[in-house]
């Protein structure tokens, strides 16, 4: 299993999320909530209101998300599904883990039993630092520098800024 850590649409309660729940794309479990060691910016960028991370580490916030175990299937999907490397480049991160999961509910893929879980390896402890991979961007416009950066994203917040999904893009 690969960590990859989510900040933006693909969190819990996000609209793709339920990407992260299809079996079609490979097995994902919810390993912990934690946060950017680093700041990073986080804007809300382009005509569909979409999350970035742009990778300046040292500018923004502290970026809190979400910590997955993902199978090598899921990191494809994945890969595929962020336009890597086009629109974001996978790099690693180091995060500090707020909450972790807890007992067999952390899975989010149920075509097939979860691997067993690796003792406390699997899922790093609150307060823990760990890597894990992020997708950002290196490839912004100059403008975003000037954007609001966000500790959170919310797709349903109170930026005033609606995502666009994929379905509904033209």
């Amino acid at each position: 299993m690969t960590r990859v850590f989510v900040y933006g649409t693909l969190k819990k309660g996000q609209p793709n999320h339920h990407r992260m729940l299809d079996p079609a794309n490979g097995h994902a479990r919810f390993l912990a909530a934690a946060r950017t060691v680093d700041k990073y910016p986080l804007v809300i960028a382009g005509e569909h209101n979409i999350p970035y991370l742009m990778n300046a580490p040292g500018e923004g916030e502290r970026v809190r998300g979400e910590i997955y175990g993902v199978d090598d299937r899921m990191l494809s999907f994945l890969d595929a599904f962020e336009c890597v490397p086009a629109m974001y480049q996978r790099t690693v991160v180091r995060l500090q883990v707020d909450e972790r999961a807890g007992g067999s509910s952390s899975s989010v893929s149920s075509s097939s039993p979860p691997p067993p879980p690796s003792p406390s390896e699997d899922v790093p402890a609150e307060g823990a630092t760990v890597d894990a991979h992020v997708y950002s961007t290196t490839t912004y416009e100059a403008a975003w520098r000037a954007l609001p950066t966000h500790e959170s994203y919310d797709a349903y917040g109170d930026h005033g800024l609606a995502f666009v999904g994929r379905e509904s893009r033209h």
